[in-house]
């Protein structure tokens, strides 16, 4: 049996991959049924299909995206999943790399049930528009 810490290495790699695959759907089942997803205290989105449509939104602006782990940390049901994002933007063609994290609750089947994301915004658009 894998240890706790093989389990969530595991599940912070293969959440990157889904990511990078640009299949929304991969993406997704890394959510309990129920589980939402919230970027800079923006309005949670609910559910597999809404999460879906939103990696599906990224993944179509940019569609070479690639997702790397930094870093993973864990307490009991709670994680820390700390990511780099790169991609050309479709419409200008421009590289843009942003880090971030996630915060996690996980269920006991290390679904993940709430995530609660940060990035900065403002300098993702700017590289986008080439500044």
């Amino acid at each position: 049996m894998a240890s706790i810490r093989d389990r969530l290495n595991n599940l912070a790699r293969d959440y990157a991959i889904a990511w990078s695959s640009g299949d929304h759907n991969s993406v997704a089942s890394f959510f309990a049924a129920d589980g939402q997803i919230s970027m800079n205290r923006a309005e949670p989105l609910k559910g597999r299909a809404a999460i879906a449509e939103m990696a599906r939104g990224f993944q179509s602006d940019f569609p070479d995206l690639e997702l790397r782990c930094d870093m993973m940390r864990w307490a009991g049901p709670h994680a820390i999943f700390v990511w780099t994002f790169e991609g050309h933007h479709t419409k200008t063609g421009n590289l843009v790399v942003t880090r971030g994290w996630e915060e996690w609750d996980l269920t006991e089947d290390h679904k993940v049930l709430s995530s609660q994301g940060w990035f900065d915004v403002e300098d993702m658009q700017r590289q986008i528009d080439g500044g």
